[in-house]
């Protein structure tokens, strides 16, 4: 600022050393000097009527001065006097230098020299040095930054009156959101309070709402979508409301007044369960239904259906029932029927009352098969052979319809047999699956007596192929491979747990083992016959002694022998792990007796004794070489009975 410039310019002349006055005068006061008037001037927002910025110079003009007689010698028309000017400007800075204190500036310049406090205060004061102050030029060159800044400072001031006006705004505006906000704040807490006890509320009638309300979609999937998974949801949802409400309706008005609405949601469930296990029920008398893809796929998979139909009306629960009861009876009958008749046509050795063990070769007519007029081919009826790998099969799958009718080769009585069961114990185990689970609500004996009835025309049908089929054959062979397979079928059914077959089972055994005693007494018969027809004597005998007419004397094993021996082979591997308390024991025992009386007698066609007894020798040491490799309990003993006779009749 101009100011500063001013005042950074020291007097020329520095002020002369007072004079000493007398320490007993006592200091006088000051002169004063003559204010200047004050007048206004565009400054005074600058200096804010102060003059402690200006220097000693300009705050106390010299007295005389060459600027003054220069304009007081040369004034010019219509032009402010100088002076004028320069009063004007400086007006406020004088008036306000004036109005203080004048001694003030001073005091911090003060050089007392060598006089004493009291002397210096003695003194007359020093005149003022001449200060220089600025010309009119320099007033005139800086007046455009006055007046600049001057401008500067009113816009300042209408900004500070905008920023002012929008302050005070902002500050009621403020004023009104915090009275909004306190608004605010109170209503929330009247909210909040109202939630909390909306809460408790809900928290006490949820579980009441939930239990007797049931939704739109609820409804609309019962009476109208399609039966599938989700309709059983919606079904058990529907029941699991139902006993709320029937627990609820004599205690409670809402429940009494939904009661009648939900008995007619259950009614029509009811309806459209009937017409769909109907329609299923038809659906297995169709040509070619597969019964046990549809148990699966469409009974089983919506038996809950069924059981909540039982459940609200069980009358026509029965009627279903029974409906499905003689559709499954005639299924079964039906197809068992066709199977049979497939089975019928297969070729099977017929092995009848011509071919016992002590039977004459000449006797025996042209072996043929059941089911064909041709010859077949050569078989033994008394060796085992390959037929114990019938036993040995699995259980997986039986034979079908259609390979059992092209198939041209000769089988025995056991292969229909086999197969024809087994598909029985296949099918009543999956049906008797079926029931448990489809009507498993039901008691056990109610299930079995489903079964029952739905099987029981089938099982008379196997029974009759079963008596069909051993009924004119003496192939005890045969008959104890059926015996064994029929044992195989109950150990099964014990660990697939049906024990609803069990009747059947023991039906076919009453049919097996009476079959089998008749067909060994026959072949003990035959022997007895042979024995009495023996005349006891060396010299001849109703049967020949020798395979061979060119040695009708010869020691050699006889005929029947290698079929006893191969017989009681077969016997004894078919009886590896049977107990004593199977017919079987008794049997082979009066067989084995039958034919030792056989050997005895005819040994006696021998003259010499020692031929005799190499005879009878030859003939036990051939059963004990067959029977070497059977096992079990019962091949034990005879493998050491037949030992002992070897040795008791070679060692002579």
């Amino acid at each position: 600022m101009w100011l500063n410039r001013y005042s950074q310019h020291p007097s020329p002349s520095s002020s002369p050393a007072p004079q000493r006055r007398p320490s007993h005068l006592a200091p006088g006061p000051l002169p004063h000097r003559p204010a200047i008037a004050n007048r206004s001037s565009s400054l005074s927002l600058l200096t804010n009527g102060s003059t402690d910025s200006l220097p000693a110079a300009a705050r106390y003009p010299p007295a005389h001065s060459n600027l003054r007689n220069q304009l007081d010698a040369s004034p010019v028309d219509n032009v402010a006097h100088p002076l004028d000017v320069l009063r004007d400007i400086l007006a406020p800075v004088q008036s306000a230098s004036l109005s203080s204190d004048p001694t003030a500036h001073h005091a911090a310049n003060i050089d007392l020299g060598e006089l004493s406090l009291q002397e210096f205060a003695d003194a007359p004061p020093a005149s003022d040095p001449p200060s220089e102050q600025p010309s009119v030029e320099e007033f005139e060159k800086d007046k455009a930054k006055f007046e600049d800044l001057h401008k500067s400072i009113v816009a300042c001031d209408e900004v500070l009156k905008s920023v002012e006006n929008y302050l005070t705004s902002f500050q009621a505006d403020l004023a009104a959101v915090s009275a909004e906000i306190e608004t605010l704040q109170n209503r929330s807490s009247a909210l909040n309070t109202k939630l909390e006890m909306r809460k408790q509320v809900e928290k006490l009638l949820a579980p009441e709402v939930d239990a007797l309300t049931i939704s739109p979609s609820v409804v609309r999937k019962i009476s109208d979508g399609p039966i599938d998974d989700a309709w059983i949801k919606a079904l058990e949802d529907l029941e699991k409301r139902s006993k709320t409400i029937d627990s609820k309706a004599l205690r409670s008005k809402s429940a009494a007044d939904l009661k009648p609405l939900i008995d007619g949601l259950k009614n029509k469930a009811v309806e459209r369960t009937r017409d769909y296990v109907v329609t299923q029920i038809k659906a297995l008398r169709a040509p070619g239904a597969n019964a046990q893809l549809l148990q699966q796929n469409n009974f089983m998979r919506y038996k809950d259906a069924f059981q909540f139909l039982d459940r609200h009306q069980p009358q026509l629960g029965q009627e279903i029932g029974r409906a499905y009861i003689n559709t499954m009876r005639w299924f079964y009958l039906h197809n068992f029927s066709r199977y049979k008749a497939s089975l019928e046509k297969m070729n099977i050795h017929i092995i009848d009352k011509t071919e016992v063990m002590a039977q004459d070769e000449s006797t025996k007519r042209t072996t043929v098969v059941s089911g064909s007029r041709t010859q077949a081919a050569p078989h033994d009826a008394f060796s085992l052979g390959r037929r114990m790998d019938m036993l040995k099969g699995s259980f997986k799958s039986a034979l079908s319809s259609h390979i059992a009718e092209e198939d041209k080769s000769a089988h025995y009585l056991e292969a229909p047999f086999r197969a024809f069961n087994l598909a029985l114990m296949d099918n009543a185990s999956g049906e008797y699956s079926f029931l448990t689970g489809f009507f498993s609500k039901q008691s056990y004996h109610e299930v079995n007596r489903k079964f029952t009835e739905i099987f029981q025309p089938t099982f008379a049908l196997g029974q009759a192929l079963t008596k069909q089929l051993i009924d004119p054959t003496v192939d005890a062979l045969g008959l104890l491979i059926a015996v064994r397979l029929n044992q195989q079928f109950a150990f099964e059914l014990q660990r697939r747990k049906v024990p609803a077959m069990e009747g059947y089972v023991n039906g076919t055994n009453m049919l097996l083992w009476p079959r089998f005693q008749i067909v060994m007494d026959a072949h003990c018969e035959s022997l007895r016959k042979a024995t009495s027809s023996l005349s006891g004597r060396p010299a001849g005998s109703a049967l020949s002694l020798t395979s061979s007419a060119s040695a009708p004397q010869s020691i050699a094993p006889h005929q029947i022998t290698q079929r006893f021996a191969n017989f009681t082979q077969g016997i004894l591997a078919l009886s590896s792990e049977a107990g004593d308390d199977e017919p079987v024991h008794n049997s082979l025992g009066r067989l084995r007796n039958d034919f030792e009386a056989f050997l005895t007698k005819l040994s006696k066609s021998f003259a010499e004794q020692k031929k005799r007894d190499r005879f009878l020798a030859n003939n036990y040491s051939l059963v004990g070489t067959i029977i070497a490799e059977t096992e079990g309990k019962m091949a034990e003993e005879l493998k050491a009975h037949f030992a002992e006779k070897a040795e008791e009749f070679g060692g002579r």
